[in-house]
């Protein structure tokens, strides 16, 4: 039987660390990870961006509670030796105009031999721009409505890349974005835009995200919350019951 999340997983669902506790939560268990992570803290654009005063820094996955770490794709299955090796850092412009975000990609996270797997740029561009527009939405939270992705260059494994996302247009509940990733510049090495992305996130009438997590995983009142969020009738998710043998059909991306 499912049960609800323990107690320090509700409380950081409710009161997640704030940016500025994310930046020490993370501690490199080896010697790569020490590396990369310091590579990228003293890199002269994270330098520039943390004295930026129109930018908050943070490392976004670091909010995501730790008993449901293994449940996120970037923030948990993905991560580790040889894949997302350290959690991503970020900068967030005020009013969620903008975000940079920095990340090392591992050799074991390829399509072909040596070669980024596109899907997981995709995702990362979906989790990026959504992350960068969510300040400027009424309730800070959306749900991706459309997503374009162009691939320009192959991404190399086991190297760091930027992501830049900037909010172009924002109407009440809707929010549109459009980014790209590219190579962390070095010195004689200008960037490389590898893909681009454009992107729509649209506000759920009903968003309360945390309440989703606060109800037993597969029970139908956790079948509901995803139905709130995503402003579905609430006779049509009982249809739904029905013709599936009580276990509800829920679409979650």
């Amino acid at each position: 039987m499912a049960t609800a999340p323990a107690l320090p997983t509700i409380k950081g669902l409710i009161t997640p660390p704030s940016d500025a506790e994310t930046l020490a939560m993370f501690k490199p268990l080896d010697d790569m990870s020490r590396e990369v992570d310091e590579f990228i803290k003293n890199h002269p654009l994270a330098t520039a961006l943390r004295k930026n005063p129109d930018f908050t820094e943070s490392r976004p996955h670091m909010k995501i509670p730790e008993a449901l770490r293994s449940q996120n794709l970037t923030g948990g299955t993905l991560t580790g030796p040889g894949r997302i090796l350290v959690p991503p850092f970020a900068w967030s412009e005020k009013g969620g105009k903008s975000l940079v975000s920095i990340s090392y990609l591992g050799t074991d996270l390829c399509g072909h031999p040596g070669i980024i797997h596109g899907g997981l740029l995709a995702t990362i561009l979906d989790e990026g721009l959504a992350r960068c527009c969510f300040p400027a939405l009424p309730k800070k939270v959306g749900m991706t409505a459309n997503l374009n992705i162009n691939y320009r260059k192959p991404a190399h494994a086991g190297a760091f890349v930027v992501l830049r996302a900037k909010t172009v247009k924002v109407e009440g509940r809707k929010a549109w974005v459009e980014g790209y990733i590219e190579t962390l510049g070095t010195e004689g090495a200008e960037p490389v835009v590898l893909v681009e992305a454009t992107a729509l996130f649209i506000e759920p009438r009903q968003a309360a995200v945390s309440d989703i997590y606060l109800r037993p995983v597969g029970s139908f009142e956790h079948r509901k919350a995803w139905l709130m969020l995503e402003d579905r009738p609430w006779p049509e998710f009982t249809s739904d019951i029905n013709k599936f043998g009580g276990h509800g059909s829920i679409r979650l991306s």
